[in-house]
């Protein structure tokens, strides 16, 4: 079992990683083509209004509570009862989707007059948005049943195919933007169509898997107790997905008020921060919560404990050197991926500092998508919620202790410590309520993960050398550099980790 969760994990990992470097790739190939203006600020504007929503509902809410409660099913149920959770929920959900695109579509202009109050002064640019927005709306509709797909796959153990599904939106921006911009007037419309198609394009990939597990959804609008159980479920998991974002709406709002660039260094280190959460922590968290969810419904409670404390031996053997990594070679990646004409050495200093105080909290952040799973699986989702508005109003008290000294800087360390909190009030949570027991061998491992981390952080601290070496060179020699430094740190992570006594059965699911 432990070797088929980890082929599992690093199967989603992969594709997790392969959606992300082409979506450097994308942000790369849309300001090489459109550049930065009224245009493009009117697209990622009408991009981000139905991606808020996505990540709101499909990703967040409802796979956190349609996942259980399916993975009951399938281990207690026969087909014909699975088919009929499948068509119910496909039959509310789809209505619920479609009412809700054509109602947003046709109130498009108070949607971005709210999410971007500032264009109502400029009309060309405010009816842009709105036109805009109107084509890309109905990407909710597309990739919320996509979410219900790929639920659907993974408890049934096909996690490629959802794994692979997000690298076709980042394709679709790509092509579009370097081969049929100049068909469009203005150019940038092509993204807008992009959107559309992308969600089209990722929800007809998934179908014909469904259709091979005989689980192909024909929509029906009976509420029977399956349904209501997954609406009993959603509505507290939707409030605690919607802290987060309120979360982030709050830094970036707080950061609008510091000097101009602090947006922007945010949401660069940002970005390099979601490579290790993404690929590791959520592709964990996928694969977990359908076994986690098989065993509570089996009664399997010792399967489940085993479970947990195996995935969490993984997120401290690779959470902490991916921290350090981020840490330590923090100014040598935003140089080599960044820097240019158009972001300076300043912007790498600036963005830096940001990058580092997030990486304070990146076990945090894998931690709470690992332990949040331990209370979904067992259909609780309320502990989860009480747990994230502590670490909320946390993280904005700190946001105002913390901005003033530290600038943009203050606001990710205060998104770190939170994170932090949050992970360590999930774990007492999972304590207290006598559904974990760690296992035998955490000191050990704590303490051979600290040495081998100790012994990486000498080799970085000694090749990194200083920010204006890093400069001066050519981009081909920060490639070369990077690459090299980051294979010597880990194969020195790794040398002293079993030259310390760590063997792979110290993490193996008994």
């Amino acid at each position: 079992m432990s070797k088929k969760l980890f082929k599992s994990t690093a199967v989603v990992g992969g594709f997790t990683l392969i959606s992300r470097v082409l979506g450097f790739v994308r942000d790369v190939v849309i300001a090489h083509t459109f550049g930065a203006g009224a245009a493009t600020d009117a697209f990622f504007v009408a991009f981000k209004i139905p991606n808020f929503l996505r990540r709101l509902f499909a990703e967040g809410a409802f796979s956190q509570a349609f996942t259980p409660i399916l993975s009951e099913y399938k281990t207690k149920r026969n087909h014909q009862e699975i088919k009929t959770l499948v068509n119910n929920v496909a039959g509310h959900l789809g209505g619920i989707l479609l009412m809700v695109t054509i109602v947003s579509m046709l109130a498009a202009p108070l949607l971005v007059f709210i999410f971007a109050p500032g264009f109502y002064n400029d009309p060309a640019k405010f009816n842009l948005t709105v036109s805009m927005l109107q084509i890309t709306f109905p990407y909710l509709f597309f990739i919320a049943l996509t979410a219900f797909a790929g639920a659907i796959l993974n408890t049934y153990g096909k996690f490629a195919v959802p794994a692979l599904t997000p690298v076709l939106l980042n394709l679709c921006f790509i092509v579009g933007a370097l081969s049929f911009a100049s068909y469009f007037q203005p150019p940038i419309m092509v993204l807008v169509w992009a959107v559309f198609i992308a969600g089209i394009v990722q929800l007809g990939f998934q179908l014909p898997f469904l259709a091979r597990l005989n689980l192909l959804p024909k929509p029906r609008f009976k509420k029977d107790a399956g349904v209501k159980r997954v609406y009993k479920l959603m509505i507290p998991a939707l409030f605690g997905v919607s802290v987060s974002q309120i979360n982030l709406l709050v830094d970036t709002l707080m950061a609008s008020f510091l000097i101009s660039g602090s947006v922007s260094w945010l949401y660069y280190s940002d970005r390099l921060m979601e490579f290790p959460i993404g690929i590791f922590g959520i592709a964990l968290a996928t694969v977990m919560l359908p076994d986690l969810s098989k065993s509570v419904a089996r009664g399997d409670m010792s399967k489940y404990n085993n479970t947990l404390d195996w995935a969490l031996r993984w997120v401290f053997l690779i959470g902490v050197p991916s921290m350090l990594g981020l840490m330590l070679l923090a100014s040598p990646m935003l140089t080599t991926l960044f820097y240019s004409g158009q972001f300076t050495e300043n912007d790498v200093i600036m963005t830096a500092r940001s990058l580092m105080t997030y990486s304070v909290g990146l076990l945090g952040f894998v931690l709470i998508k690992v332990l949040a799973s331990g209370f979904f699986a067992r259909q609780d989702t309320r502990t989860p919620v009480k747990i994230a508005v502590i670490a909320m109003a946390v993280n904005m008290i700190l946001n105002l202790a913390l901005i003033v000294p530290l600038a943009h800087a203050g606001l990710a360390l205060a998104t770190s410590i939170a994170a932090l909190l949050n992970a360590a009030l999930l774990y007492r949570g999972l304590r207290k309520q006598e559904v974990y027991t760690p296992q035998t061998g955490w000191l050990a491992l704590f303490i051979r993960i600290s040495l081998a981390g100790i012994a990486m952080i000498a080799i970085l601290w000694w090749g990194s050398g200083s920010l204006s070496s890093w400069i001066d060179m050519t981009i081909l020699e920060r490639v070369l550099q990077l690459f090299i430094l980051i294979i010597a740190g880990m194969l020195v992570y790794i040398v002293t980790l079993f030259a310390v006594g760590f063997r792979l059965q110290h993490v193996k699911l008994i």
